[in-house]
């Protein structure tokens, strides 16, 4: 089990098909290098250029529901008719060793998430519009029409829990939205508890006690 005194944190991005939350999330590994992505096991084909074990952990039907049967993962949803889940063990590991996470996962599994984990800081990508979230996902060429349209039926009810998270990026201008995220993941890193686990010794010695700790 991890050590909460050195554990990591989590950022939990999550937005509606089309929103541009994995382009998002690319560019903040890409600046941030402490920072880890959880990579989600899924049910769903490879799109065009995904690559297995860095976008995603490409299942079947039942090697999903047999790790599922056996306890293994944090959170799991179904999304667009395919399932995809987050792997317990690994998060728990990397957080354990004092690794902050990133989690691009839907709104199903980020309540999962933050009943587990309640400091953990979620962020909602939402698009400029309908219209413009119509557009990116024609733009995308990876749907029929039936399809997306299904997909902005489904995008209505996530943007109906942006309200779950603690802070929402609407994403009109890409690179506006990029220093949001990172400024947020700077911001979460920064917070009491974080700085607490990764620098308890100086805490200690400058008096910085933890709120559960009473004066000496």
């Amino acid at each position: 089990m991890p050590d909460p005194t050195h554990g990591g944190s989590l950022l939990i991005v999550v937005a509606p098909s089309g929103a541009g939350k994995t382009s998002l999330v690319r560019h903040l590994l890409s600046v941030r290098n402490h920072l880890r992505l959880s990579v989600s096991y899924t049910t769903r084909a490879p799109r065009p250029g995904e690559r297995d074990g860095v976008d995603y952990l490409f299942v079947t039907e039942h090697e999903f529901t047999t790790r599922l049967e056996r306890g293994e993962y944090l959170e799991w949803a179904k999304v667009h008719g395919h399932r995809y889940a987050t792997s317990r063990e690994w998060i728990l590991q990397r957080m354990a060793e004092g690794t902050d996470i990133v989690l691009e996962i839907d709104w199903q599994g980020a309540a999962q998430v933050r009943a587990r984990f309640p400091d953990a800081v979620s962020v909602f990508i939402a698009p400029p519009s309908m219209a413009v979230l119509r557009e990116r996902l024609t733009a995308r060429g990876q749907d029929a029409p039936e399809v997306i349209e299904r997909r902005l039926v489904a995008a209505r009810n996530e943007l109906a829990h942006a309200c779950e998270c603690q802070y929402v990026i609407i994403n009109q201008d890409f690179g506006d939205a990029c220093q949001q995220l990172v400024g947020i993941a700077d911001a979460a890193r920064c917070r009491f508890g974080p700085q607490h686990r990764r620098h308890a010794a100086l805490f200690a010695a400058l008096g910085m006690a933890s709120p559960s700790a009473p004066p000496a």
